[in-house]
């Protein structure tokens, strides 16, 4: 199994409601390593980037304000099929249909608070890491349990 890099955004409902350390917290616990995180104010510029593949549906402008309206916490994680695990984590988008022990399931409230974003391909991973970290805010190192983790 490859490692691989995905991008998650824990949102201002779950900043705002003290959620960063336990969510943070399942991710180091599943064996997923940060390579890169920070706590940022979103510009509009930068939200109409990430969420451009929406531009024009009746979301969009709501969207952009959310996500600009408190921070946000941005982190790169990387490990064995790094996308696919952590989407599971983070359950379904609307959180009243996202299992219970998901993210979503157990901290959401409703689809438009839904309290993480996810990359949902490798190829939205690269954009999105692009998007929000320059490479060399990128760190490249090895966990002493990534042995333990891996065949």
């Amino acid at each position: 199994m490859e490692k691989e890099r995905t991008f998650v955004i824990i949102k201002p409902d779950a900043v705002q409601r003290g959620l960063i350390g336990k969510i943070i917290t399942r991710f180091e616990g599943k064996g997923i390593k940060i390579v890169a995180m920070k706590l940022l104010s979103v510009s509009k510029e930068l939200a109409e980037k990430h969420y451009g593949i929406h531009k024009g549906k009746q979301f969009f402008d709501s969207t952009v304000k959310y996500i600009t309206s408190s921070p946000v916490v941005a982190i790169v994680l990387e490990g064995n099929n790094a996308i696919e695990m952590v989407r599971g984590m983070m359950g379904k988008t609307d959180p009243q249909k996202a299992d219970m022990g998901t993210i979503r399931g157990d901290y959401g409230q409703f689809i438009g608070r839904n309290i993480v974003h996810g990359s949902d391909s490798p190829e939205n991973a690269e954009f999105e890491i692009n998007l929000w970290f320059k490479p060399k805010e990128i760190s490249d190192y090895t966990c002493i349990n990534e042995e333990w983790l891996t065949d």
